[in-house]
């Protein structure tokens, strides 16, 4: 299967992207210049959850809050790797299966031992 790509085969896919920008552009120009223009001081005060902003913004933060995300995002991009095997169940046969053993035991194992150094414990 000897296949030649063509630069004009590209074309397709370059004007879909020229489309692409040329809409963000427009929407962005347009919604700048026809919206309202209202600055106050209420409106220009920094806002997050309804709170008012108190003390430094540079306070510092427990690490649990990092490690919990941290792992979160670690054990939630291992579990990605379930659905791609799960569709070729069949087709990877027993020795898929047992990589995907081995692989949980790992990710379990990890699991066990975030649980034993109680780094998912709030104080």
């Amino acid at each position: 299967m000897n296949a030649t790509y063509l630069p004009a085969d590209y074309v397709p896919v370059l004007i879909q992207l020229g489309l692409a920008l040329g809409f963000i552009v427009t929407t962005m120009i347009v919604t700048h210049s026809i919206g309202p223009k209202r600055n106050s001081q209420k409106k220009d005060d920094p806002f997050e959850c309804g709170i008012p902003v108190q003390g430094d913004a540079r306070t510092p933060i427990s690490i649990k809050y990092f490690l919990i995300a941290i792992l979160f995002v670690l054990f939630d991009v291992e579990v990605i790797f379930l659905y791609p095997w799960a569709v070729n169940f069949k087709g990877l046969g027993v020795d898929g299966f047992i990589q995907m053993v081995l692989f949980m035991g790992l990710l379990l194992a990890g699991f066990y031992y975030v649980i034993r150094k109680g780094v998912l414990k709030w104080e």
